[in-house]
């Protein structure tokens, strides 16, 4: 882990913290590109040999991927306590992996879709960029000014 300027209490991950991170999550939201524009998607997925599996179905999802576009993943997550988080993206290609061999593997990894409907295209991501970042969770109070300072004033002033 490296320090990082963003802030006192922010380590930039190594690949082995990622994957490990990656590891203690299921869920993550995938960024893509479909009739030129940008669209992210939540995604339930399993780590699988160095790359990301999901299932998908008809769809916009799909039709992105078969259409060759560079995909970005991106999970995030918090200790037990909730005092420290990690969010960890992965940039690389996705192609349909539709072999019965890729599905058990897949089924025996935990991967089962959450929502009622066809998922029956397995998607794998193969990362050409992971990067990761976890940081110390500030309270929220240095954030806010006191309710007596003027920026919470009224508009126009104080009201006698």
């Amino acid at each position: 882990m490296q320090r990082n300027d963003s802030g006192p209490e922010t380590e930039v991950l190594d690949i082995h913290d990622c994957w490990k991170y990656l590891r203690s999550a299921s869920i993550c939201r995938i960024a893509l590109t479909a009739a030129g524009a940008p669209e992210i998607f939540p995604v339930n997925y399993v780590p699988d040999y160095g790359t990301v599996v999901f299932r998908t179905g008809p769809g916009t999802k799909l039709n992105a991927v078969l259409g060759g576009n560079t995909v970005a993943l991106e999970a995030d997550g918090l200790n037990t306590y909730g005092t420290i988080a990690w969010s960890v993206i992965i940039k690389g290609t996705a192609k349909v992996i539709d072999t019965q061999e890729a599905f058990q593997e897949a089924a025996e990894a935990g991967l089962s879709p959450w929502q009622h409907g066809s998922k029956e295209h397995l998607v794998r991501v193969t990362p050409t960029e992971i990067s990761g970042r976890r940081f110390v969770i500030n309270p929220p109070t240095p954030w806010w000014p006191p309710l007596d300072s003027p920026r919470h004033e009224p508009r126009g002033g104080r009201s006698r």
